[in-house]
């Protein structure tokens, strides 16, 4: 139990939900528009497919967090000394192992798949090594790093998933219209979290020389970066979602993003810039509004 916990821990389980929640909903989403008329009786068909899919994408996540926490071994001692390696309840050759199955185990379960998903998930890794470790160490500069979480969780997430599961409902290659306003938001929400997650980091950032944008500006300066981003992000959604005529219920719809849109004003509003625990308890809250995207989004295909 002890070790399950530690890999809990090292797995950075907010990332874990975030990745779970994101394909179950695309999956969803892709299954209400390929079948509009009863799409929740066709809800199971694809079990077997959706089951490797989130088995792949959540190994692949373990894959890119771990590598992440080795690299930053020294750093975290620093900005997140409660994480496993650092803490020291979790040892550096155990995680190398661990990102090792790790990501052998997320090319099995996509080659299981499909060539789509397969293709799929080993770009995600290229650009989670790259992101990590040297020499291209996206990580060090506030520009590159915010393109790669960008390029993952905005795009390649939204726009290839629905792709590969589209694939498998039909045999062909298509990008449901109804999934560009999840991407149009997700593509700012990835921005934010890149700018918000280092927030906190300040000190070790800039003892390890890692060019972050609070680093590069002020801790006020990103933040607010982040809250106009979202804001837009927001908007945007509901602009293009009234543009495409998404197949939705929609006072389900925009009521619920309006709810959504204003919760998270309510907490940016609240946030005290000098206190690190504060800033840390809001970055995870905002991952939540991450989650309910997702959930809303998919939710309104079946109310």
């Amino acid at each position: 139990m002890r070790f399950l916990k530690t890999l809990w821990a090292f797995s950075r389980p907010h990332t874990i939900i975030g990745s779970f929640v994101s394909i179950l909903s695309i999956y969803a989403i892709c299954i209400a528009y390929a079948y509009p008329s009863i799409p929740a009786m066709h809800l199971q068909d694809y079990w077997i497919a959706l089951t490797t899919t989130l088995l792949s994408a959540l190994c692949c996540n373990i894959y890119i967090t771990g590598l992440n926490q080795i690299e930053d071994y020294s750093l975290d001692k620093i900005n997140k000394p409660w994480l496993p390696l650092p803490a020291g309840t979790l040892s550096l050759k155990k995680a190398k192992v661990i990102v090792a199955i790790a990501g052998f185990l997320a090319v099995l379960f996509a080659l299981s798949t499909n060539l789509i998903l397969l293709a799929l998930i080993i770009i995600i890794m290229l650009v989670g090594s790259a992101y990590s470790m040297p020499p291209l160490q996206f990580k060090r500069d506030h520009i590159s790093a915010a393109a790669s979480i960008l390029m993952v969780r905005g795009i390649l997430v939204n726009v290839g998933m629905p792709v590969q599961f589209m694939y498998t409902f039909s045999g062909g290659i298509q990008i449901p219209a109804d999934i560009w306003p999840l991407t149009f938001f997700n593509v700012g929400f990835s921005l934010a979290i890149a700018w918000f997650k280092d927030i906190p980091d300040t000190g070790g950032d800039k003892l390890f020389n890692i060019k972050t944008l609070a680093l590069r500006f002020s801790p006020l300066a990103a933040f607010r970066y982040g809250v106009a981003v979202v804001a837009v992000s927001y908007i945007g959604l509901l602009f293009l979602s009234v543009i495409i005529g998404i197949h939705v219920h929609h006072n389900f719809f925009y009521v619920a993003h309006a709810f959504l849109f204003l919760a998270f004003l309510l907490g940016a509003s609240s946030v005290k810039l000098g206190n690190n625990r504060k800033l840390k308890q809001f970055y995870l809250v905002f991952w939540v509004f991450f989650f309910a995207e997702y959930i809303v989004y998919a939710w309104a295909y079946y109310v």
